[in-house]
């Protein structure tokens, strides 16, 4: 291992942990991003010329997807095709330095390419190997293709979203991509946490399902269809576990969510209202009684937040410590007073627009913190490094290489 491929360090307690990242899109590199979070050291793989689709995918500024920062932060990036020889090639060589490979191809590809698992595992024995796919590599959906609707759609979230009386809707962003990178992260440390235990185990292969991911989250929809024989339904932003709860409008037009499904989160909504007398009527005797009288103390609640304006509102609740919160856009979000003092927004260097703005990492570790070091980069940023200090191809071979559109 050369002396620059020992600086490729990352921050935190991963630090030493390398990952390869060959997927794309969203959902299988948010899992390798959450890795390189905790300080693994990433190194992520594109298409020559073509990049990853992320790059594709607005908001845009100066033609630069400011997605594709956030989800590639923390990685070293390269072009390669691993379907020419030269490329598989290179691919072999690399393969041994780390600890991870991420993909999400459809099942079967990789090994069309020559790098079945036990090709895999030949070249770095013990290799961790994250297979991401919209349904899994078995069963009679493992061929088709999926985005983060297919598995929100398929995996129960959507029939349950929306207004009980309209169509059944999708969240604003492509929430599933989100929770199936959640479910490969945890994965691989699951895996890692036996090699650690026991460091000659062989390699492990997970087969992680998006849309089965989607459907864990949900987790009382199989066993209320199974005991019940109900489809969990939708009833807007009214939950069906908890009254009084909802989304209201205040009189200068602002919004506010209200949940609390105890007696005492009950009662101190109550007095933030001026309305201790609902705490004693027997309509409202526990959270069973509050859920069959939603609408009477929805309506109730409505009507007074729409007589009060959001600062009168949240100095109420904040005074008899009730369960609300505002509704924030992305501008309320950064002008927070928490957000600012918890500094969770956190600046760093750019090389398009100087420095950016982004998430920090989640969640905070007090001996050994992660750290956001580098937002996404550019195709193949990292080329000459990797190939030449790494691999030690030289200038000319790397520019047939290029020319060849293996690098």
């Amino acid at each position: 291992m050369t002396a620059k491929e020992n600086a490729f360090k990352g921050q935190g307690p991963l630090a030493g942990l390398r990952v390869l990242d060959i997927a794309t899109v969203v959902a299988a590199p948010s899992a390798a991003a959450l890795l390189a979070d905790y300080g693994a050291e990433v190194l992520k793989i594109e298409l020559p010329g073509v990049g990853d689709g992320c790059r594709a995918f607005p908001p845009f500024k100066d033609g630069k997807a400011l997605w594709w920062k956030v989800t590639n932060r923390n990685k070293k990036l390269i072009s390669l095709d691993l379907r020419k020889p030269r490329g598989l090639a290179l691919f072999k060589r690399l393969l041994p330095r780390f600890d991870v490979l991420i993909e999400n191809f459809r099942p079967g590809t990789l090994d069309r390419w020559g790098l079945d698992r036990d090709t895999l595992w030949a070249l770095k024995p013990g290799l961790v190997i994250l297979r991401a796919t919209a349904f899994g590599q078995t069963g009679p959906y493992r061929d088709r293709p999926g985005f983060a609707r297919i598995f929100e759609a398929m995996g129960g979230l959507t029939y349950i979203s929306g207004e009980a009386d309209g169509p059944p809707m999708h969240t604003g962003y492509p929430i599933g991509d989100s929770i199936g990178g959640l479910f490969g992260a945890l994965g691989v440390m699951t895996a890692l946490w036996k090699r650690a235990a026991h460091p000659d185990a062989p390699g492990e292969e997970i087969d992680l399902s998006l849309t089965e991911a989607m459907l864990k989250l949900i987790e009382f929809l199989p066993i209320k269809y199974d005991l019940l024989g109900e489809s969990h339904g939708r009833s807007g932003n009214t939950s069906q576990y908890a009254a009084p709860t909802g989304v209201y409008r205040t009189r200068d037009d602002q919004w506010v969510s209200l949940s609390g499904s105890t007696n005492a989160l009950f009662a101190a909504n109550c007095r933030a209202i001026g309305r201790e007398d609902l705490v004693t009527d027997p309509r409202f005797a526990g959270n069973q009684a509050r859920c069959a009288h939603t609408s009477e103390l929805n309506a109730l609640f409505a009507d007074w937040f729409l007589a009060h304006d959001l600062d009168e509102v949240l100095a109420s609740f904040d005074r008899h410590k009730g369960t609300l919160a505002p509704i924030y856009s992305a501008q309320q979000i950064v002008e927070d007073p928490q957000m600012k003092a918890r500094e969770f927004l956190c600046t760093v260097p750019d090389r398009d627009f100087g420095e950016v703005r982004i998430q920090g990492v989640v969640p905070r570790f007090l001996r050994d913190p992660g750290a956001i070091r580098t937002p996404g980069g550019a195709i193949g940023e990292d080329n000459d490094e990797v190939f030449g200090d790494w691999l030690a191809l030289d200038a000319d071979e790397q520019a047939q290489l290029r020319e060849e559109g293996v690098i």
